[in-house]
């Protein structure tokens, strides 16, 4: 009774055995129609009949009837034991499949649709891998004896009966034939560095093929740095997703395990893309290969030979595969030289489910019309997700201990970060609190804090200014009304997740759920100030934007720079401060020309932008009578900063100097402030340039010093200096 195959090593050594039978015949044949005789002087530069006959007497696979003298009988038997063991091999592998055995071999038949001839020659170039004296038998066959790697014409010769099947058998080698287009086998010329013709070229396995042929498991090594295999235990139950979406994916896991889709994951970093895939791989019960595509892009490989790489190994490993950074491929700067166009192709034939993560928005037009392309958007999981995910990582009574003035509730509300994020801004979090106090390694608010504005800044550095919050509420000098207006403000950002999740107003916006402010007042008046004090009272991240910087006159560039202000921003949770606003802001014009049209269109582009930002927006202008009425309606908070009167002056110039700054008993504030009607930013310089002056002449700090730095400010503004504002001072400024 046949019983099939014990493993596939089995298998493949019983199809080595058929392929060594047509080596012996192949050697008879070759003998019948040649006449040589060894001669001792030659001994060396060629291979004897006699050396072949002692290989083939020790050849593993050998059989009983091993003889190579060139007669009809030898050849009849031969053929004889090579169409019995074929029957016999058939029969096994079909007991064998009809168990369940997987037979290597006859699996990367089925993967990469190969014939019958492609294995073959599989075959015939995995001999010399396993044993060397095969090398031998094919210089001999070729009659030199440096040919001891099979070329074309041996191995058509081999396999091939008549010059019309060999003819036909040629295409096995072309480009697109899968025993080249999967890169199976290597077909290289000679050393000469010259073209040479298809049969003289010769051919090598690929290490990675006979390695699974042998049982390996383990991934190209070409593939290292930037491959990697996950067998997945996580279940679609346990992934933080919305309802509805995880809902939706159980559903297709379950009904589409024979059509296989192409999935594009939408989102940013650590919103879980990856683990959901591996969820779905869980359900369908394959592998997820991982391949990350910025690193890819990076090596010495060429990104053809990678990308055909990376789906055969997919193919090897039975494996769903998952492309991380996928929309690097069709970014316009690297569609020339990404690759992308050899992973559509690829995609079209892959069996098993794909899976495309970006945070760019795609669909393939045009392109992979035979499959199901499923395109999911990952968000940045909401306050109660973000809480319960803060609260995963400090259960009662376990990990690293939280300081009594940490609430994770805040730290969900303020810092909108994914899931991936959350854990890094954990691990940072007990790293700070270790190398503060390496004796108690207690994690406090203030580690947490500075470990959430780490995790999601990194970009926004390299399109906008980052400003690191100095001030409090106690240097400030503004109005009550003022005053009051930013606390509020703040409440505001504090209580955003009460009102928009507890209470439900988020349910009913769709836009409009962050808070824009507008800021308008000369420069000096402390809009920057208000700006940072707000900053530090959250603890969050502030950037400053200048908008004269970013408005192009070339027609669309404002609005990519503006794009990807807005798209960082709200990755890094951060507050966007855009300066000089009056560059884009100002009273919109009547229509003249196109520029005039397309100066409205950047505004327009902006209100957008705003409206769909989830955080903080201030808009700071010098000139509030020049603002849009109808752009000014779309802010949440409008806030004046006057120049300040009498009173306020005297309190910023009473707060303005430092504890240690030297001050003369003869300095009179009370004159500064009442002569001189300038703003906190003036007495500011002024007061920094005193103290320099001071400093140079090495003493105290005079009113002689504040009379001369206020004429340098006085020259800087454009203003005259008269004895109106200097008084008794004026001489000083004469002088």
């Amino acid at each position: 009774m046949n019983k099939g195959f014990q493993n596939s090593l089995e298998h493949l050594l019983v199809e080595m055995k058929r392929m060594e039978l047509k080596l012996h015949l192949q050697v008879i044949k070759l003998r019948q129609g040649s006449d040589q005789t060894g001669d001792e002087q030659f001994r060396g530069l060629y291979i004897s009949d006699d050396e072949i006959d002692k290989i083939v007497g020790s050849l593993p696979f050998q059989t009983e009837q091993s003889s190579y003298q060139p007669d009809n009988s030898a050849v009849a038997s031969l053929a004889q034991s090579l169409k019995q063991l074929e029957e016999d091999i058939a029969e096994k592998e079909k007991e064998s499949l009809r168990r369940g055995l997987t037979l290597r071999l006859c699996e990367l038949r089925r993967l990469f649709y190969l014939s019958k001839f492609d294995v073959d020659v599989i075959l015939a170039c995995i001999l010399p891998e396993l044993d060397l004296k095969y090398q031998k038998i094919y210089a001999y066959l070729q009659d030199d004896v440096t040919k001891k790697s099979p070329t074309v014409d041996l191995v058509l010769h081999l396999l091939c009966e008549s010059f019309e099947d060999r003819t036909k058998a040629r295409q096995a080698f072309s480009p697109e034939a899968p025993l080249i287009k999967h890169h199976l086998l290597l077909l290289y010329d000679d050393h000469t560095r010259r073209k040479t013709p298809l049969l003289t070229r010769f051919l090598q396995i690929d290490e990675r093929i006979y390695s699974y042929l042998l049982g390996s498991d383990q991934i190209d090594s070409r593939l290292l740095s930037f491959v990697h295999i996950h067998h997945p235990k996580v279940k679609l139950q346990d992934v933080i997703l919305p309802n509805n979406t995880k809902h939706r994916l159980t559903q297709l896991a379950s009904r589409l395990k024979e059509t296989v889709p192409i999935c594009y994951f939408k989102g940013g970093y650590g919103v879980g893309k990856q683990n959901t895939a591996e969820a779905i791989c869980h359900e369908l019960g394959v592998p997820l290969l991982c391949i990350d595509v910025n690193q890819m892009l990076s090596e010495d490989i060429p990104l053809g030979l990678s990308v055909a790489l990376i789906f055969r190994e997919g193919r090897l490993q039975n494996a769903a595969l998952y492309l991380n950074d996928y929309d690097i491929l069709f970014s316009n700067e690297r569609e020339s030289k990404s690759g992308y166009h050899d992973v559509i192709q690829e995609l079209e034939s892959y069996p098993q489910w794909v899976f495309l993560a970006g945070e760019k928005g795609w669909q393939p037009r045009g392109v992979l019309d035979t499959r199901p392309f499923i395109s999911v958007e990952f968000p940045i999981p909401p306050y109660s997700a973000r809480r319960h995910l803060w609260e995963i990582h400090w259960p009662n009574g376990n990990g690293t201990p939280l300081a009594a003035d940490v609430d994770l509730g805040d730290l969900a509300s303020k810092f909108r970060l994914s899931g991936g994020q959350i854990d890094d801004a954990v691990a940072m979090a007990r790293s700070l609190a270790l190398w503060r106090d390496p004796e108690n390694d207690q994690v406090t608010n203030k580690d947490l804090y500075s470990a959430c504005r780490q995790q999601s800044g990194y970009r926004l550095n390299t399109l906008a200014q980052q400003i690191h919050p100095q001030y409090h509420w106690d240097d400030i000098i503004l109005p009550k009304d003022q005053t009051e207006l930013l606390l509020e403000i703040c409440s505001y950002i504090k209580h955003y997740h009460t009102v928009y999740d507890n209470w439900g107003f988020g349910r009913k916006l769709s836009r409009g759920k962050g808070l824009n402010i507008l800021f308008a007042g000369p420069s000096g008046t402390g809009k920057t100030m208000a700006a940072e004090i707000m900053a530090n009272e959250l603890g969050l991240d502030l950037y400053k934007i200048d908008l004269s910087a970013i408005v192009s006159k070339y027609i669309g560039e404002t609005e990519k720079n503006l794009d990807r202000i807005f798209q960082e921003g709200q990755n890094s949770n951060a507050i966007l401060f855009f300066d000089e606003a009056d560059a884009l802001f100002g009273k919109r014009s009547e229509v003249r020309d196109s520029h005039d049209r397309y100066a409205n269109i950047e505004i327009a582009y902006l209100l957008q932008k705003m409206e769909v930002y989830e955080g903080m927006v201030i808009l700071a202008t010098n000139l509030r009578k020049n603002m849009d009425e109808a752009f000014a309606r779309r802010m949440h908070f409008s806030l004046e900063f006057p120049i300040p009167e009498e009173a306020d002056r005297y309190r910023i110039w009473k707060g303005i100097f430092p504890r240690e700054a030297p001050l003369k008993n003869s300095i009179d504030l009370t004159f500064m402030a009442k002569q001189f009607k300038i703003t906190g930013g003036n007495i500011k310089n002024i007061a920094l340039s005193a103290a320099f002056l001071a400093a140079e002449n090495g003493g105290n700090i005079s009113m002689e010093n504040l009379i001369r730095g206020t004429k340098r400010e006085y020259q800087k503004m454009g203003k005259l200096c008269t004895e109106g504002d200097f008084a008794h001072y004026f001489e000083l400024v004469k002088s």
